[in-house]
């Protein structure tokens, strides 16, 4: 093409809007574990969206024996060992115990999705969530 650029599809459209990531973990919409994950082997920075949060690492009430802390490193240290496995995108199994019955049962065994790809910069970001968030 006669040293001309090629020109793409969006290259002239206007962003009417943008969230961020960071605008994200200010409003809650994400909590940010990166902390925790670097203590569980993971150097990505790591966020949790706040359905999962809610969902699996806030322990219901009249629950016994669980806590927070516990919880969340379950599910980080999961995913470091599902991250072995390599790709962007990682579905990985837990038991969350959400009762207080003495045995797990198929019920209690929970699927994640792991997203790793840029986050506000370049740099990468890893996002979990529930498998039918994006």
């Amino acid at each position: 093409m006669d040293g001309q650029t090629e020109r793409g599809f969006w290259d002239d459209a206007e962003v009417i809007s943008s969230y961020s990531r960071a605008q994200a973990i200010e409003d809650g919409e994400l909590v940010d574990v990166s902390e925790t994950a670097r203590e569980a082997g993971i150097k990505f920075p790591v966020a949790i969206t706040r359905a999962t949060w809610g969902k699996y690492v806030e322990v219901p009430e009249g629950v016994h024996c669980q806590d927070e802390a516990g919880r969340l490193w379950d599910i980080l240290w999961m995913l470091r060992n599902a991250a072995r496995r390599g790709g962007d995108t990682i579905l990985f199994k837990l038991y969350v115990r959400n009762h207080n019955h003495e045995r797990l049962t198929k019920s209690d065994l929970v699927t994640l999705k792991a997203v790793c790809g840029p986050g506000d910069t370049p740099e990468p970001v890893i996002t979990i969530m529930l498998p039918d968030e994006d």
